[in-house]
Order: structure tokens, then C-alpha cells, then sequence
């Protein structure tokens, strides 16, 4: 038994080290730039979820982003008032407290009455959209395409003249994972809509690893579900995959710097596990049937 205390204790050392020395954060960090945080499938209120809040803190230390996009299954299991302070006001205090502001999606395991849950800005709703400097991002509530939600999508992405179109929710449309893998059903009903209106990135979660996508029809899919769940193992890399990581939980960082999108797939070690960057799509771009862009990566 002592023994047994003794390397769990080490083994949590050794973590901490890690990430005090963690040095792969190279994002640009200009002083202008939309910089914001994405995360999925974190609400479990264990360890894990909180060394992994933990990490986020000491990262905005440096790199100040000013918003995380939740993807969904934010809150596992009860859902009570004080659930809500154990899986997310305890782990993400210092962020809340540093006005670090949280945009949730629904997943398959929240209560659709979270969408009151001020912290989460949802406004109510299950889909809405907000936008910083030249950046409008669009939230979905993927257990539910709606006719009167695939309405609202195509109005507000119609008549958005911002430069970049960013939507995010639960279920991937693309995933090269065992457990769940691509919504195929979900792909069909909405990537002709992102296509025709030039959205240039999509977030997901749902499946719990980390998966970067080959451009789609000129979009960029990321797949962020290990911000509290993990399966470990479960990714099956394929033609779809440019860069995954399923060995621990995981986080995303990214900037927007006018016509540059960077991003780093962050583990509970701190270390960067992908990075890359890539130039905004040209319209046209977006509406091609394959995109001939590719990000410039440095996987690990």
C-alpha cells in the first residue's frame, strides 16, 4: 500500500514538472489577434478535468485567450447546482475569474436546460452565434438538426460578411475513431450549407481524442473530445487523418491573425502533441469540391 501511494505520488511530480517546463507553446501571440481555447467532452469533475483546467490557467499566464469554445457533453452524469460547481466553477476558476468568457455547444450528455446557465453565454438557446474582430463563430446543437435550426444557419452564415466562418458542435462530421467515427447522416445535412457559404473551420468533439482532419471541400475540420473523457487507443488514423493523438487528455489553443489561422493540440503534460497554421480560403476556395491547401504542420 505505501508503495503503491509513493509512485502514485511520484508519478503526480513528475506531471507537474512537466507541464511547469513545458516550452511547446509557440503560438504568435500578437497583441491584436482573436486568441481563444477549444475543448470537448471535459465535464467529468475528476482528476483529470482539473489537471487539464489546470494547464489552461498556467498557459493564459502568457498566451491570453480571451474565450473557450465548449464542444459539447460539457456535464456528465447529475446536473445539479452543485455539480456545476465541481465539473466547471471550481476547475475553470481562475480562468472565470481572469473574465476568461466560455461559449458552450450541447452534447449528448447535457441537459438541454444548461442553455440558462449564464456561464456558458448560450443567451437560452440551443444555437447562436457572436463574433470577435473578423471572426464569427457559430454554435449548433448537433443531437437536433431541426428544420427551424438548419433555417437560422443558413440565414445568419448568408448574410455574414465576416472574414472568417467558424462553426463548432458535438457530433464530427468527419472521425477517424472507433467508438463513434464519422456522423455521416449529420454530414449530409449540413456540409453542403458550410460549403455554399464558405465556413472555413469546424470544431468538434464527441469521440475522445484529439484528430486534425485533411481539408474537406476546402474546409478544416478539428476533432477535440479528450478534455476530460479519453479513450485511449481509439483512434484508427485513416485517409482522413493529418495529425491525432489518443494517449492522454488534451486541449486546443488557437489564433486568428487577420488572413492567418495557428493552432496546437495541447496534452496534460503541456506538451504540443500538433501545431500548424494555414492562410484564410479565398471564397472560391471554400466552395471547391477539395481544397489544395494544407496546413503547415509539425505533428509530434
Amino acid at each position: 500500500m505505501h508503495r503503491r501511494i509513493f509512485v502514485q505520488l511520484v508519478a503526480c511530480l513528475f506531471l507537474a514538472w512537466q507541464v511547469l517546463h513545458a516550452q511547446d507553446i509557440t503560438l504568435a501571440n500578437k497583441p491584436d489577434s482573436v486568441k481563444f481555447a477549444a475543448m470537448g467532452d471535459n465535464g467529468t469533475g475528476d482528476t483529470p478535468q482539473y489537471d487539464i483546467a489546470n494547464l489552461m490557467s498556467k498557459v493564459h499566464d502568457t498566451f491570453k485567450f480571451e474565450f473557450v469554445i465548449m464542444l459539447g457533453d460539457n456535464m456528465y452524469g447529475s446536473q445539479n447546482p452543485n455539480d456545476f460547481e465541481r465539473k466547471f466553477s471550481t476547475p475553470y476558476k481562475t480562468l472565470l475569474d481572469g473574465g476568461v468568457k466560455f461559449y458552450a455547444a450541447l452534447g449528448n450528455h447535457d441537459n438541454q436546460k444548461n442553455v440558462f446557465f449564464k456561464p456558458w453565454n448560450m443567451g437560452g438557446e440551443r444555437y447562436y452565434t457572436f463574433k470577435k474582430n473578423n471572426v464569427r463563430f457559430f454554435a449548433l446543437d448537433s443531437d437536433y438538426i431541426d428544420p427551424k435550426q438548419k433555417e437560422w444557419l443558413e440565414k445568419q452564415l448568408s448574410s455574414s460578411n465576416d472574414d472568417w466562418k467558424i462553426v463548432f458542435f458535438h457530433h464530427p462530421l468527419y472521425s477517424s475513431a472507433g467508438r463513434h467515427g464519422s456522423e455521416v447522416d449529420l454530414r449530409v445535412l449540413l456540409e453542403p450549407i458550410f460549403v455554399k457559404y464558405g465556413v472555413n473551420v469546424v470544431f468538434s468533439g464527441h469521440d475522445h481524442v484529439y484528430e486534425r482532419i485533411k481539408p474537406q471541400q476546402g474546409i478544416y475540420y478539428f476533432l477535440s473530445g479528450a478534455a476530460g473523457q479519453l479513450r485511449r487507443g481509439d483512434l484508427q488514423k485513416s485517409d482522413l487523418t493529418a495529425a491525432g493523438y489518443d494517449q492522454d487528455r488534451s486541449f486546443m489553443l488557437i489564433e486568428i491573425d487577420k488572413d492567418d489561422f495557428l493552432f496546437e493540440a495541447i496534452s496534460r503534460t503541456g506538451k504540443a502533441v500538433d501545431s500548424g497554421s494555414f492562410k484564410r480560403q479565398k471564397k472560391d476556395a471554400a466552395q471547391s469540391t477539395q481544397s489544395k491547401q494544407s496546413p503547415q504542420s509539425s505533428p509530434r
